[in-house]
């Protein structure tokens, strides 16, 4: 029996990509293990948007064979992409496969599964020889490493030119080892915009999108319970304290996270086409999901539309993330973002508007070249008097390939890292001020998985509006809970029972004196 362990890393595209063959290889009689040392066959799922992302897959991979030096360690995703002579050279590999060729890794694992490979090779492996159902002949794989290799050690390389490669590999990110309470959708792949730092369109190629019917199709599947039966929140909330200890997570999905690498650009490559917003109404008309969350979409795709479609309704999480990069419009044009500071401006203050305690968060880059300290001191100015609630603050680093690698005035590490800090400290006052505006306000939140060994007696939930809220208790994954806000402790708010903070009113009321 083949038993395999996938190990990810990156975005959610990348792990979605992940669970998609997850879902194929046990559909082959293949068993997946969390058990590293116990797999046959490792997985390895990459990423490559910063420096820091190719460092820690080759740091996973080293491990890797030192925990289990016999696995076959097939690595790919989006640094195998860019670079597979990279990662082919590294000890303990044995295939490289690009985003171009992932749909083929079944077929491979069936392969590695029954055939010896040889120690060494230096050949790309014919694509045409890897078909849908289809197994490698042992021959065949022989083959590959008959001709000298070129280096020690050099794994074999599948892959090829991911713009003629539009196959869309998805499925729910849910379960598994690492615990997803909310299953995460990829519903878009690809991007067609050339950001000057992005090297992410070179490696997963051009937009394209899951039909809107197999959408649907999806979401409907996760929110049908298969064992756990529906139950009134009533009823649950009687039982639960009482029984939780006794019960497992609900089997139907209550929140779903619709994701892609550009999310808004959904339904433009499609025949008919179907705009983002309107793929969103047919869900809401069509399916029973509770809550939908939307993860990452680019500015100008956040419309007054899609704003009012957000502020009409409870089942969409009152939560919208817009990369920003910087807020001086000269570095925004040397990027080659298609907005300034004043377009993205303007959606912020309608989201305040429409939505006025929606969480906004953004990413930044910092020490882009030619980033002088004015364009740094906007960048600082410009969040500062928006309400964004959280920021993800990355450090430039030049990725190959891309524009902004061979640009002049590389802005000097140290310099980098001091602006990078400055922007985290402003991140968490910006975070800190969101927390303590929502003390007192009732929230309806989605219990998370407790940490395995959680010591205290409350269970995490996540708000609509994306805040983390411990409730006292022990709870299982996956139930609404309505809490009133009392206090914030380090990066969670503190939720009380919106029923007991209720009947504690009223006993309040009823011990008054009469006058």
């Amino acid at each position: 029996m083949t038993t395999f362990h996938i190990q990810q890393f990156g975005c959610r595209a990348t792990q979605a990509d992940g669970a998609a063959l997850e879902r194929q290889l046990l559909d082959r009689g293949c068993t997946s293990t969390v058990d590293l040392p116990s797999a046959n066959i490792v997985v390895l799922n990459t990423c490559t948007v910063t420096a820091a992302a190719d460092a820690q897959a080759r740091e996973a991979i080293r491990k890797i064979h030192a925990q289990n030096p016999t696995a076959r360690l097939v690595v790919t995703g989006c640094y195998a992409q860019r670079a597979p002579e990279e990662l082919a050279a590294l000890p303990g590999v044995n295939w490289v496969v690009g985003n171009s060729h992932k749909p083929q890794i079944p077929a491979l694992v069936d392969a590695l599964a029954t055939t010896q490979l040889p120690e060494t090779s230096n050949n790309f492996y014919p694509a045409a020889a890897l078909v849908s159902g289809a197994s490698i002949p042992s021959h065949s794989l022989a083959v590959a490493g008959l001709a000298p290799p070129a280096v020690p050690h050099l794994a074999n390389i599948l892959t090829g030119d991911i713009f003629n490669h539009p196959e869309f590999l998805s499925a729910p990110i849910q379960g598994g080892e690492s615990h997803h309470t909310r299953p995460i959708l990829k519903i878009q792949d690809g991007c067609n915009n050339r950001c000057s730092f992005c090297v992410i369109p070179f490696v997963r190629g051009k937009s394209h999108s899951l039909p809107a019917d197999s959408v649907i199709r999806e979401i409907q599947k996760l929110t049908v319970a298969e064992t756990f039966p529906s139950v009134s929140r009533s009823l649950e909330q009687a039982l639960l304290p009482v029984t939780a200890n006794l019960l497992q997570q609900p089997s139907q999905a209550r929140e779903i996270v619709l994701s892609g690498i550009n999310l808004g650009t959904y339904g433009r490559d499609l025949s008919p086409r179907i705009a983002f917003s309107d793929l969103i109404r047919r869900i809401l008309d069509e399916t029973p999901v509770e809550r939908l969350r939307i993860s990452s979409i680019e500015p100008l795709d956040v419309t007054q539309d899609l704003i009012e479609l957000f502020a009409g309704t409870q089942r969409i999480a009152h939560h919208f993330h817009m990369p920003l990069q910087s807020a001086s419009d000269r570095i925004l044009a040397a990027m080659h973002r298609w907005y300034r500071s004043e377009h993205y401006a303007r959606r912020v203050d309608l989201i305040h508007d429409r939505v006025p305690n929606a969480a906004i968060g953004a990413d930044v880059i910092t020490g882009f070249p030619g980033e002088t300290e004015s364009d740094h001191t906007a960048t600082l100015a410009f969040i500062e008097r928006h309400p964004f609630t959280y920021l993800h603050v990355f450090s430039y680093s030049p990725r190959p390939g891309t524009k902004a690698a061979s640009l002049p005035d590389q802005v000097p590490a140290p310099t980098i890292k001091r602006r990078a800090r400055a922007l985290r400290a402003l991140a968490e006052q910006k975070s800190s001020a969101f927390r303590q505006s929502q003390i007192n306000r009732t929230l309806r939140v989605l219990t998370l998985h407790r940490a395995e060994h959680a010591d205290t007696h409350t269970t995490p939930a996540l708000s609509s509006n994306y805040l983390r809220v411990q409730v006292p208790g022990i709870f299982p994954a996956n139930l609404w809970r309505d809490v009133v806000v009392t206090s914030e402790e380090g990066n969670y708010l503190i939720g009380e029972p919106a029923s007991t903070r209720s009947a504690s009113s009223v006993n309040s009321l009823l011990s008054v004196p009469s006058v």
